[in-house]
């Protein structure tokens, strides 16, 4: 019996019992769509955690002060001291010292609360610096975006995020109009384009105006040089570790901090970011992958529940083939295709609900499920492997049949 031959037998056998084979068939099903669903979803969850991350800028590290201690000897998280200083992102943006950094961003914080007639709004005040919009990978939709002129001459402008221009004047046009902040009057002179929000903040509701501005009209002081943090751009993903090496040591140089231990300062990027969040998806597709696995395995134990039926059933046929001259090896061929047909039939059929399931559930969980081809090729490859696994015992089951005993079976 050639290989045409026991792949139409085979089909013929599981269409004859169609509600047998179908009911056999769901098990491993829902296994198949699990595994496409759970994969997708970590994928999912992966790329969208790295756009997030992404938006804060391309290649970019953000160096941090170090911790304050106050007087009664209570100690601050990193961040909450004075540590960083306007001139500290001037010494980063040499090209001798530092040559693998490609823009560098101060910022200093402060919240403030914006009016624009009878309207307020209270968001965050970012001072910083022209380098801001390439540092941070960000465009403007309308206007401009700060000088090198305002930020010499410590201009009163702004530029709004697309949330604060919304609260701020609904459906008119901000630029060219005026806000007030801390009682002094600044123009609008540009739109940001919207980036979404990050783990902590929504990008899109701050107004920026030239540090130079906030330094000497909105915080003034003995803080007025310090800044909240810095922003530095690397020239390329490549050499993101050897920018970071040459802050550090340019930071600590300036510091006077003898050991990296000593430093008052912090620098983390986001790459490591992306990887412990795609470390804790991967985690988290695995064990969501692996309780989908036990559907496979209680569908490949109805497979073999089934083929161990359908020897029982077919006694006197096999032994019919076996005393017109089959071999052991074509009854045993012949039960393996059958398993293998199961296990293919419900494979693809698992694959298509998985897909239909991973365009249709975005819409209700609001999470992206990406669509694996490598996955689902695999899992149609899984679900052949378990009919044919699970079918092997019961074919040899069959193989062993003697003849004589077969035929005279009821």
């Amino acid at each position: 019996m050639g290989w045409l031959e026991i792949l139409r037998t085979g089909w013929d056998a599981v269409r004859t019992h169609r509600l047998r084979s179908a009911l056999t068939m769901l098990g491993i099903l829902i296994g198949i769509a699990g595994v496409v669903m759970t994969v997708g979803l970590g994928e999912g969850a992966q790329q969208k955690v790295s756009s997030q991350i992404s938006a804060l800028g391309s290649n970019l590290l953000i160096v941090s002060p170090g911790s304050a201690t106050s007087t009664a000897g209570v100690r601050g998280g990193f961040g909450s001291a004075s540590t960083l200083t306007i001139a500290d992102a001037a010494a980063l943006s040499s090209p001798v010292a530092t040559p693998d950094i490609a823009g560098v961003a101060p910022v200093k914080n402060t919240s403030e609360s914006l009016v624009y007639g009878s309207t307020n709004w209270t968001t965050s005040v970012v001072g910083t610096t022209p380098d801001w919009l390439a540092v941070r990978a960000r465009t403007v939709t309308e206007g401009r975006f700060l000088s090198t002129a305002d930020q010499a001459e410590s201009a009163a402008v702004t530029v709004l995020g697309p949330t604060t221009a919304q609260e701020l004047f609904g459906l008119a046009d901000p630029v060219g109009q005026s806000v007030t902040i801390n009682g002094i009057p600044f123009s609008v002179i540009g739109i940001l384009n919207s980036a979404g929000s990050d783990s902590t903040s929504n990008l899109d509701d701050q107004a920026l105006v030239p540090i130079s501005t906030a330094a000497s009209r909105l915080i003034g002081g003995s803080t007025r040089n310090s800044v909240s943090s810095i922003y530095l751009a690397a020239r390329s993903s490549s050499v993101l570790s050897a920018a970071y090496q040459e802050a550090d040591s340019q930071l600590l140089s300036l510091h006077h901090a003898a050991l990296p231990t000593a430093a008052d300062f912090t620098i983390t990027s986001q790459q490591s970011l992306i990887t412990t969040a795609t470390s804790v998806s991967k985690t988290l597709t695995i064990l969501l992958a692996s309780v989908a696995g036990l559907s496979l395995l209680v569908g490949g134990i109805g497979v073999m529940n089934i083929m161990l039926v359908s020897v029982t059933e077919r006694t006197r046929e096999i032994g019919l083939r076996k005393a017109l001259g089959a071999p052991p090896a074509v009854i045993r061929r012949q039960f393996l295709v059958e398993a293998s047909v199961l296990g293919f039939a419900g494979g693809i059929l698992g694959a298509v609900v998985g897909i239909v399931g991973a365009i249709v559930l975005p819409h209700v969980i609001n999470n992206p499920i990406a669509i694996s081809p490598t996955a689902i090729a695999l899992a149609i490859v899984v679900a052949v492997a378990i009919g044919v696994i699970f079918g092997v015992y019961p074919a040899s089951r069959a193989a062993r049949l003697a003849p004589i005993d077969a035929l005279r079976s009821e």
